[in-house]
């Protein structure tokens, strides 16, 4: 742990700022002994771990951003600003999770920075040392943007300018760049660092991990081409009409399949890379292998992660109360999320639902919605079913990412060398009733099963935000769309396609697509891949980017979210037979305007160039 302490050092907020109310307004205490900062390495150090402070916490803040809840995921107990989105409550006055600000103040502590940094003459601070402060400063400042982009489109960039906060607002004021010079903004930044010396190709060292590599570069650039060439930001119609008041149009107006070819030749640079690999253990285990790419520490598949953290954060909002300590037993699939898992056989038992709710089920695949019976739940360590217990038909026959993401009531819940039977019922043993696990199914993956957490411990994780296996599905996504638009691509880059998407599944014990589906079209396959990626990726922050990008929420994200039954009375460790039923959980609401976030009325006054986003 020593070791590792640099790390979270990296990380933490070294300096306290008093929040701003917008990122033009000047920070308290800024000009404070502000020449003296640079007198000595120990603290200009500070101040680069301040600017780098500012980069998000994917494990710490997953109950709380809107990634999951806000989509056909996940639907929380606890209120959350995803209520807003989900509801349709939300307006320029009040944005949920609003985050804009943080990141300008970021940016413009960074660039404060970068340009003080030379000022630091203490020799114990090495050339070494402030070229690579630079870079990672360098890193986050495009990362920032790259946060903003994902959720407004395009943005305004600053560059290494300071703002002077002194002038007045008129002079202050300045209009968004277009989305395609945000995208080589970041893409520039972040190629350059490829090819800065003083960022490695891998951590070399405990004292380096969690800092970035070039391959974290590459990862972001890979994501942002993925996004570039999808229907949101490559000749999007209803964004047709956002413009500057110069009549500048800020998003692309044509459709552009070239863009496929980008995202494709992006990360194929980081398959070919020989660091990286999908995890698999030494017991060849598709169950444990799937749940240790969260708890593996610095495993083969991480290319970077925004923190190493305790489990804590995610553990208890997953566990059931029933084990002890504290758990809350929050956060639950959805039932559209449970029905998204294929079978054993790799086929998707479900092809979409009637009127009522219920499921089209597939003839082939085996699946049985009703009913339950006596089948052999899987061995592995995060759950198990007692002993005699009859189990839902719809569960028996998954694959097995299926078991280690969905905890169903009946099961027993392993923590360290216990083991609990769980109700999620109401009156039921998982959580106390203001609290209940609303939907009826956990989320066993985000809890370390190997600690107790009842007597505190709770494992860590590297969460992966940037992990092989999402760059293996955004290459197969790309190859595929290439190959339906005529694209030409290199002579290779379909094969390595299903190479990669075979090396996927195999992992997940399942037979390659083109083995399932063998009579798939080009539609068909790129409908699979979108599957495959909802299942490999599931709960780790890409869902909600994945249906506003394809322009697909208004079908996925509004109108009635399902689950069990979760009303029917219980109590201890008894699910009551009429809870086996799906009911309407809530119902929600999806415009077309909520596909990008609206910039704040705050900053729309203090901004008169700013212009708003469609539908705002």
């Amino acid at each position: 742990m020593k070791k590792l302490l640099y790390i979270a050092a990296c990380f933490c907020l070294a300096l306290i700022n008093n929040s701003c109310d917008s990122f033009l307004d000047k920070q308290e205490d800024e000009a404070l002994t502000f020449d003296k900062i640079w007198n000595t390495r120990e603290n200009t150090e500070k101040y680069w771990r301040n600017a780098m402070s500012f980069l998000p916490n994917d494990g710490e803040d997953w109950n709380y951003a809107p990634w999951h809840a806000a989509t056909d995921e996940m639907i929380i107990t606890p209120a959350r600003d995803s209520e807003k989105i989900n509801m349709g409550s939300w307006t320029p006055s009040n944005v949920p999770y609003y985050q804009m600000d943080h990141y300008y103040k970021g940016i413009r502590e960074c660039n404060i920075f970068l340009q003080n940094v030379d000022r630091c003459t203490d020799p114990v601070a090495t050339d070494e040392m402030k070229a690579m402060w630079k870079a990672q400063t360098r890193f986050a400042r495009a990362y920032y943007y790259f946060m903003m982009m994902r959720v407004y489109g395009p943005v305004f960039l600053i560059g290494d300018e300071l703002m002077d906060a002194t002038a007045p607002t008129d002079a202050l004021a300045c209009p968004r760049n277009t989305w395609e010079e945000c995208v080589s903004y970041v893409v520039r930044e972040m190629t350059d660092l490829i090819e800065n010396p003083i960022v490695t190709d891998g951590w070399k060292s405990d004292s380096e991990k969690g800092l970035a590599t070039k391959g974290a570069c590459q990862a972001v650039i890979s994501r942002l081409r993925l996004y570039c060439a999808r229907d949101l930001f490559n000749g999007n119609k209803l964004y047709a009409s956002v413009k500057n008041l110069d009549g500048t149009p800020l998003f692309p107006l044509a459709y552009d399949d070239n863009k496929w070819l980008e995202s494709a030749k992006a990360a194929r640079v980081l398959i070919d890379n020989p660091l990286y690999k999908l995890y698999r253990g030494e017991n060849n285990d598709p169950y444990e292998d799937y749940f240790d790419v969260l708890w593996k520490s610095w495993n083969s598949e991480l290319i970077w992660t925004t923190r190493y953290t305790g489990g804590y954060n995610l553990g208890v909002h997953v566990a059931p109360g029933a084990i002890g300590g504290t758990a809350y037993a929050g956060c639950s699939a959805t039932q559209q999320q449970v029905d998204a898992y294929a079978m054993k056989s790799g086929i998707y038992p479900i092809s979409g639902y009637d009127d009522e709710g219920k499921p089209i089920v597939e003839p082939e695949s085996g699946y049985v919605d009703e009913g339950l019976s006596t089948w052999t739940y899987p061995q592995w360590l995060g759950a198990s079913a007692p002993s005699g217990e009859k189990l839902p038909n719809m569960y028996k026959d998954r694959e097995p990412r299926f078991y280690v993401s969905i905890f169903f009531s009946g099961l027993e819940w392993k923590f360290g060398s216990s083991k609990k039977k769980i109700s999620l019922s109401l009156g039921g043993n998982s959580a106390p009733e203001h609290n209940n696990c609303r939907a009826g199914y956990l989320l066993p993956r985000f809890y370390d099963h190997r600690s107790n957490s009842a007597t505190g411990q709770w494992g860590n994780l590297t969460f992966p935000t940037f992990r092989l296996g999402e760059i293996y599905l955004n290459y197969i996504e790309s190859v595929l769309e290439c190959k339906k638009r005529g694209v030409v691509m290199p002579a290779d880059y379909e094969s390595k396609a299903f190479e990669c998407w075979d090396d996927l599944r195999d992992r997940a014990g399942l037979a390659s697509i083109t083995e399932v589906y063998p009579n798939a079209d080009i539609d068909e396959l790129i409908e699979l891949c979108r599957k495959e990626r909802r299942i490999e990726l599931a709960f780790e922050g890409h869902r909600y980017f994945d249906t506003r990008t394809w322009m697909i929420a208004k079908t996925t994200d509004a109108g009635p979210m399902w689950g069990m039954n979760v009303l029917a009375k219980a109590s201890g460790d008894i699910t009551p037979d009429d809870y086996w039923k799906r009911i309407v959980i809530e119902k929600r609401v999806f415009k077309d305007n909520f596909y990008l976030y609206p910039f704040s009325q705050k900053e729309k006054e203090k901004n008169r160039l700013l212009v708003q986003n469609y539908g705002w």
